[in-house]
């Protein structure tokens, strides 16, 4: 390996925990606001908006970090040879399972970014309660928003695990296995959270008014 290729590898890894995890553990809780219904919902979206400096952190601390470790990750898939014998069976099996919730969360945020913030930017489009629940009237769309949530969660995850690897923080065999309890419960505690927020669109809170 280059020093180039050394350094892109470290920057991806460095990339996908911060502030692409950060930024996804945020969504995640901020969407969660929804399951107390769409004026809850919408507060935390008028509150976000609200920001300073909004446009400018989008840009360079959500999706040139994104568009980098996406391309980059693509790059890695195709490359990316398994290491059996380093190892082991249920690695490699977590290695390939990195490797395709990458391409389907890459997917997944190119359209979620297009129904949401593209069509708030430059087509007028209220970023709200309704717009989400409007999206999600279509059941194949929120098949394909669980499959994106548990996509997204679990490449953040179990990159964690890789991220302790590749920087040195976890170099023993125990150290490694606990990494591994870790990322899975980090895993299953995002996911639980990102699929109330979701269905909360879906089946609104009782008693709410809607639009």
């Amino acid at each position: 390996m280059s020093d180039g290729q050394f350094v892109n590898r470290r920057l991806h890894s460095l990339l996908g925990i911060i502030p692409i995890g950060l930024f996804l553990i945020e969504h995640l809780v901020s969407n969660y606001s929804a399951t107390g219904g769409p004026e809850k919902f919408n507060q935390t979206v008028s509150f976000i908006q609200s920001l300073p400096f909004l446009v400018f952190l989008e840009i360079f601390l959500i999706f040139i970090p994104i568009l980098f470790h996406g391309i980059y990750g693509v790059y890695i898939a195709f490359q990316a040879k398994h290491n059996v014998n380093q190892y082991g069976y249920f690695r490699n099996v977590m290695f390939l399972l990195q490797r395709v919730t990458g391409l389907i969360t890459l997917v997944y945020i190119g359209w979620h970014v297009w129904e949401t913030r593209i069509q708030s930017a430059f087509f007028g489009a209220e970023v709200n309660f309704d717009m989400m629940k409007n999206i999600l009237s279509n059941p194949w769309m929120v098949a394909f928003y669980v499959v994106g949530i548990l996509s997204a969660t679990f490449h953040f995850s179990n990159g964690i695990w890789s991220f302790l690897v590749s920087w040195g923080i976890t170099v023993g065999p125990r150290a490694q296995r606990v990494s591994t309890y870790v990322s899975m419960a980090i895993f299953v505690i995002l996911s639980i959270i990102g699929l109330m927020a979701l269905f909360a669109f879906v089946n609104p809170v009782s008693g709410t008014a809607l639009n």
